[in-house]
């Protein structure tokens, strides 16, 4: 789009806002529309994120030449695995699919083949990538996207969400195709293959060993006792959330389990003197936040959690000049050659190798330095074929010279 060309607002779907469909009968339909239809499959999901524990879809938006677009209920349709081998073949289009596809996969729905406009966008240099930004800047159309934060969990859906959640797949092929072109212009088409797969390879995270340690201000807390604290109100909360389907911090905020943690509570009336244990849901547990506190403080010295948990990977960059001074120059050197190809290439840093990869690398380099032992390490640390073709010999270069001048 030029500076001269007029926006348009992208008011309604072209065949109206469809009906929802909620039962096997509707699906069927659906499924046989989206079967006889032709190219890419648009889709989007909504969730109920920071409303409903979990991140599980409530809403799935589907568009296809020849089938025109569709609204599924999953509380009503909850398998949608007919419907994905009835478009088995077909390449899915998605916006942030990262985002998406875990949703999706847990309702039997898991593309093949996709193209993510969001990461197409960040390979071609676009500095805001968000879906309603891109199809305003490719397209020249505007989309509305005041019900992205809504909770989608509510029924029935107000019709104003529907057509917002209509619009959302109403031109992404459309947008697909703008940013496929630019792709092969920019000899970038390859590159994005290789990143659209590796999503859709990528499995499913791991759970985390201790999930509490997430827990927004928990830096504030010094002491293991009070991360003994800490552990026990956010599993107290995990079962609460898990039980009354709640996003756990609507079931106590994080603020409070950090501030009950470095005051240690003893009694109810303390508690309700933590501003954060004022609200509503809170109110209704405060037996169990009690309980939870005195288990932690009656907890034998060998049963409190460790100050830190272990990992696997380097230290945080910012302690590494104490650490380890040469790897803080080796890293130095490679994040220098990382962003000035970036710059070059036209793309965030993050996308052109990713940032731990950088770290893995240069905290512990191969011992032999040279192209195919970097290329090698880089593969070994998730880099995509086109990603070590641009960086290996650069880094290996700079990584040599810091080594041949005795600085590492």
């Amino acid at each position: 789009m030029t500076e001269e060309q007029t926006v348009v607002p992208l008011l309604e779907p072209r065949e109206g806002i469809p009906r929802v469909i909620a039962d096997a009968a509707g699906l069927a339909r659906t499924i046989e529309a989206f079967a006889a239809g032709s190219g890419p499959v648009a889709v989007d999901a909504e969730r109920a994120s920071g409303y409903r524990y979990g991140n599980r879809a409530y809403l799935v938006q589907l568009r296809r030449t020849g089938a025109g677009s569709a609204l599924i209920d999953p509380m009503g349709c909850p398998d949608l695995s007919a419907l994905d081998a009835a478009v088995s073949d077909a390449e899915v289009v998605l916006h942030a699919a990262s985002q998406d596809l875990p949703c999706l996969a847990e309702i039997g729905f898991r593309p093949r083949r996709m193209f993510d406009t969001e990461l197409a966008g960040r390979l071609l240099g676009y500095e805001r990538v968000g879906l309603g930004t891109m199809v305003e800047t490719v397209l020249g159309l505007r989309l509305e996207k005041g019900h992205s934060a809504a909770d989608w969990s509510t029924r029935p859906l107000p019709e104003d969400w529907l057509r917002y959640a209509a619009l959302d797949v109403e031109v992404l092929v459309e947008l697909r195709d703008a940013l496929h072109a630019q792709l092969v212009e920019s000899g970038k088409l390859e590159w994005a293959q290789e990143e659209f797969a590796a999503v859709l390879a990528t499995p499913p995270p791991s759970p985390r060993s201790d999930p509490w340690r997430r827990t927004s201000g928990i830096h504030k807390v010094r002491n293991v006792r009070a991360l003994a604290i800490v552990r026990e109100l956010w599993t107290m909360r995990d079962t609460i959330a898990r039980e009354k389907d709640l996003a756990p911090g609507r079931v106590l905020p994080d603020a409070a389990i950090v501030t009950a943690a470095l005051e240690v509570p003893r009694t109810k009336k303390a508690l309700t003197e933590i501003s954060a244990f004022t609200g509503r849901s809170a109110r209704r547990y405060m037996s169990d936040w009690l309980s939870a506190v005195s288990r932690a403080r009656a907890l034998p010295d060998g049963q409190l959690p460790a100050p830190s948990s272990p990992g696997d990977g380097p230290p945080p960059a910012n302690r590494w000049a104490d650490r380890d001074p040469a790897a803080a120059k080796r890293l130095a050197a490679a994040r220098a050659v990382v962003a000035a190809l970036a710059d070059e290439h036209r793309m965030p840093t993050e996308n052109l190798l990713q940032p731990d990869a950088v770290r893995r690398l240069t905290w512990e380099p191969p011992e032999v330095l040279d192209d195919e032992t970097v290329a090698e390490r880089l593969r070994s640390l998730g880099a995509r074929e086109w990603q070590v073709g641009l960086t290996a010999h650069p880094l290996t270069k700079a990584l040599d010279r810091l080594e041949t001048k005795g600085e590492v």
